[in-house]
């Protein structure tokens, strides 16, 4: 029975079928081969039903909002203020990119709204300062999976939405992790610039940092009433979604004035557009994940794992290998509606925390992001950037080694997912 829908789904991804079909058409084989007793509203409500979740709310809000601050003002002036900040380091420019794509994805949630963002704007500076072409693009490309870890992730609200774990806290834990993750690309940078003997810049003075503050003031009033406003309990991830828009709406077309109705207009539309193919796939995924349950999936993988006597260790090295499979060839949420809802109880079973799971799930989103031959991103940035795939895949290369290092170490070491949660919520 589990064979049928897996060699469904494997050819018609082969064939080229939309991937709301390659969720959707598997889970409708098995109910009409196995459960054709069940009544078809069941079937519809699964899918209207699996989408009926007030957490989900938050997602086209943080995408609108993606939408208003890549097109408006917003992004380049956080850039701006970073870089007068650690401009002056070996690397500046490296270490601007990474620190303002953390605090785009802080106000975003978006890995691919986050490329598309940063990359015209910090390409030209990061080769006016010496770094290669293979490097810059691939610490654009990289530096962006920050987006899905540092809060709001969406990638993170929908595995909460999934799972039935508190977004606030694995928020706290996608934190730490995306702080580590861009402690990782640090090293990086600086290991370049001394190799290519980059020059630093010079140091800023306080009055020209206190003048990119002050234009980017209004800019730092997002990051600040999203994660103010969730940590401190007086909004919940899908309120601070909708201050989101409202602040962002406001801040581009009456502070800077820099959006028309016009771009307002455009802007709502690709969001609709943008927020319609995620809700699709989450509703096929709801789909397929009942009829996962129902066929006792987690059960028998967790018979096959006992089996086979694996623990803790040996499974969360079996889910770091599915994963990173998966997202070479299916796009990466996907990925997580397809291996979430039969791995996740087995999970439980083992005794891994749920916050954990959900960041070595994530993490393993992020690489995703950016594997050949099918990472979004890489697509994306190729986009943007009007460069071959081809030239963003080599650059890649050396992030994902270090992508695979700093899942190994979040895997193993529970404590790093952990302790912000822990500290916050007790």
């Amino acid at each position: 029975m589990i064979a049928i829908p897996i060699i469904l789904a494997g050819a018609l991804l082969v064939l080229g079928f939309e991937m709301f079909l390659v969720l959707g058409m598997p889970a409708l084989a098995v109910k009409e081969m196995f459960y054709s007793r069940l009544p078809e509203m069941v079937f519809i409500q699964k899918l209207v039903g699996g989408i009926n979740h007030t957490t989900l709310l938050a997602i086209p809000f943080f995408i609108f909002a993606a939408q208003l601050m890549g097109a408006g003002q917003i992004a380049r002036r956080l850039t701006d203020f970073i870089q007068t900040l650690v401009g002056h380091t070996r690397g500046g420019m490296g270490h601007t990119t990474i620190g303002a794509s953390m605090m785009f994805g802080s106000v975003s949630g978006s890995a691919p709204a986050t490329v598309a963002a940063m990359s015209n704007m910090v390409y030209p500076r990061l080769r006016e300062n010496g770094f290669s072409e293979r490097f810059s693009v691939g610490l654009i490309v990289s530096s962006a999976e920050t987006a899905l870890l540092i809060p709001p992730s969406i990638t993170l609200i929908i595995y909460g939405w999934m799972t039935g774990t508190s977004v606030a806290q694995l928020f706290a834990g996608g934190l730490a992790i995306g702080l580590f993750l861009g402690l990782a690309f640090a090293v990086m940078v600086m290991i370049e610039a001394r190799r290519s003997n980059i020059t630093p810049a010079a140091r800023c003075t306080w009055k020209e940092r206190g003048v990119a503050l002050k234009r980017a003031g209004w800019a730092l009033g997002m990051p600040v009433i999203i994660l103010g406003g969730i940590y401190s309990g007086y909004v919940t991830p899908t309120e601070a979604a909708v201050v989101s828009v409202v602040y962002a709406i406001f801040v581009e077309m009456v502070v800077y004035r820099h959006l028309t109705f016009k771009d307002l207009f455009h802007l709502t539309e690709a969001s609709a557009i943008q927020t319609t193919v995620i809700f699709i796939l989450l509703a096929f995924g709801g789909v397929l994940g009942f009829f996962v349950t129902l066929a006792q999936v987690p059960q028998l993988i967790q018979q096959f794992l006992e089996f086979i006597n694996a623990g803790p260790i040996m499974f969360l090295l079996i889910i770091n290998i599915c994963f990173l499979i998966a997202g070479m060839f299916i796009d990466p949420n996907t990925a997580l509606l397809i291996l979430v809802p039969p791995l996740y109880p087995v999970a439980l079973a083992l005794g891994i925390d749920p916050i954990h799971f959900g960041m070595i799930v994530t993490m393993n989103i992020c690489i995703g992001m950016i594997t050949p031959p099918f990472g979004l991103d890489i697509f994306v940035a190729s986009s943007t950037l009007n460069k071959p795939v081809a030239t963003i895949i080599n650059g890649v290369w050396p992030f994902v080694m270090a992508n695979l290092i700093v899942l190994a170490i979040i895997t193993y070491v529970p404590e790093i997912s952990l302790f912000i949660p822990r500290l916050l919520f007790g």
